[in-house]
């Protein structure tokens, strides 16, 4: 049985990751007209791109998913509200610094800028944002507090420091919220928020324990527009 799920488990990547393979192999013999360039090393990357796949998901979720579920869960533990919103902080910081995209991003960021945002810089104040808008989600969960209340000014600051940053940095940040909600970030962030949500008297897990994901790509833009900010000064 387990062998079976997971060769199911592994078609559901090939699913996933084939069909786009396709549709580009096609737009670019057809449309295009142009031949793939090197056909072998395509098809050994296309191996290797869901096989890769398949064994990260598979070890995020059997790994960090289960034990972010576990740390929101216990974080009750601690009795005062601010060093679970420090944890949560520190927790949503680090956990930005591997984010694969993000780097790829700010290494991209780095060499267009020709070197005048340079790729840690980028990516610690995206980590700073991340985790900031993570401690925002936990404490609106810890004090049953609508999502509503709390995004509506989040969004409003954004537009307002949209008016002072540079409009480079306008683009980047949009990019880089987009960058931190990638397969190391979500699993572990959301499974944390939820198991808190779980532990917590008159919290709804389904109206409290979601959105947290959209709160730190929140952060990550204003942590971004504001970095953009800085290097006029």
């Amino acid at each position: 049985m387990r062998i079976l799920a997971s060769l199911n488990d592994l078609f559901e990547t090939i699913r996933s990751v084939l069909p786009l393979a396709i549709i580009l192999v096609l737009f670019q013999l057809i449309v295009l007209k142009k031949p793939l360039r090197n056909t072998r090393e395509f098809v050994i990357g296309i191996l290797l791109c869901v096989f890769g796949l398949h064994f990260f998901l598979k070890g995020v979720f059997m790994s960090l998913h289960p034990l972010a579920d576990s740390v929101g869960g216990n974080l009750v533990v601690l009795k005062h509200k601010w060093s679970i919103i420090a944890a949560v902080f520190a927790i949503g910081y680090c956990g930005t610094l591997v984010e694969p995209a993000l780097k790829t991003l700010a290494l991209e960021v780095e060499e267009v800028s020709i070197g005048a945002i340079p790729h840690k810089t980028l990516i610690h104040a995206v980590a700073i944002g991340f985790g900031i808008g993570m401690g925002i989600g936990i404490y609106k969960i810890l004090n049953n507090i609508s999502y509503a209340k709390v995004i509506i000014p989040l969004l409003l600051l954004i537009l307002i420091l949209i008016f002072f940053t540079p409009d480079e940095f306008i683009s980047i940040a949009m990019d880089s919220a987009s960058a931190t909600t990638g397969p190391v970030n979500i699993p572990i962030n959301m499974a944390i928020a939820i198991g808190l949500a779980k532990m917590l008297e008159n919290v709804d897990p389904l109206a409290y324990g979601f959105g947290i994901i959209g709160l730190t790509s929140t952060g990550a833009v204003i942590s971004v527009l504001i970095l953009g900010i800085l290097t006029k000064l």
